[in-house]
């Protein structure tokens, strides 16, 4: 059994949680920024179906990138030098969350429902999610959001309408946020798309002590605008 969170209940220990499915740790409470954003100091997150109750997650181990491991591909490398694309940030958040909802209809991921774009769109106006835009021609391509606390990037989900334009999206905010001395995105769960990249899984213990430095770092509350200019 699992606890169920009313308003005010406090998240359990991460210790608590189920091994089978991995890392469910409690249900009900909110989405209010209040209680994501603590969530997020935790190392939890929620992930649950339309007309489901909230569910919250802690899994073990737990899926990461660290921006010095990135991996980008010689195919990739030539897409990022060749194709005439334009990086935007938080210019359309709520056209790049919707493009990773209807990129998942009729698939297992159907958790991008109204109540957490919702959500999210609040953490966007306080300047605490934030996305990363692929443009061509005029045309949202591609992208991804996430939710960024202290030195530490929890990424959420991406879309890609054109071949590579997720990965072009994520290559972009790796660099910027190394720049910024940010030093682990936070991918959640393992997939062939992001160990390509070069994420990996750590222990959830790793995790959650190297969560514990990086969050506590001041943090960027604001509009997101990359400054980097790397070598294409």
């Amino acid at each position: 059994m699992i606890p169920w969170l009313s308003p005010e209940t406090p998240f359990p220990s991460l210790s608590t949680a189920l091994e089978v499915p991995n890392g469910l740790l409690a249900a009900g409470g909110d989405l209010s920024p209040r209680r994501l954003l603590e969530a997020y100091r935790l190392g939890i997150f929620p992930w649950f179906n339309e007309g489901d109750p909230i569910l919250w997650w802690s899994p073990d181990p737990r899926m990461v990138l660290f921006p010095s491991e990135l991996k980008i591909s010689r195919s990739l490398r030539k897409t990022l030098k060749n194709i005439d694309y334009e990086i935007r940030t938080d210019s359309a958040f709520l056209e790049v969350i919707s493009a990773c909802a209807a990129s998942r209809e009729g698939c297992a991921g159907t958790w991008i429902h109204e109540a957490m774009v919702a959500a999210y769109a609040s953490l966007h106006e306080m300047g605490l999610a934030h996305s990363v835009e692929v443009w061509m021609r005029g045309e949202l391509v591609g992208g991804l959001y996430g939710v960024a606390q202290g030195r530490m990037f929890f990424g959420e989900s991406m879309f890609s309408r054109v071949s590579n334009a997720s990965k072009i999206a994520l290559v972009h905010l790796v660099w910027q946020l190394e720049r910024w001395g940010f030093s682990m995105i936070d991918c959640q769960m393992k997939t062939a798309h992001l160990a390509s990249l070069g994420a990996r899984e750590i222990p959830r213990n790793e995790f959650s002590q190297k969560l514990k430095e990086l969050i506590n770092y001041p943090g960027r509350v604001e509009k997101w605008c990359f400054g980097h200019e790397p070598a294409k």
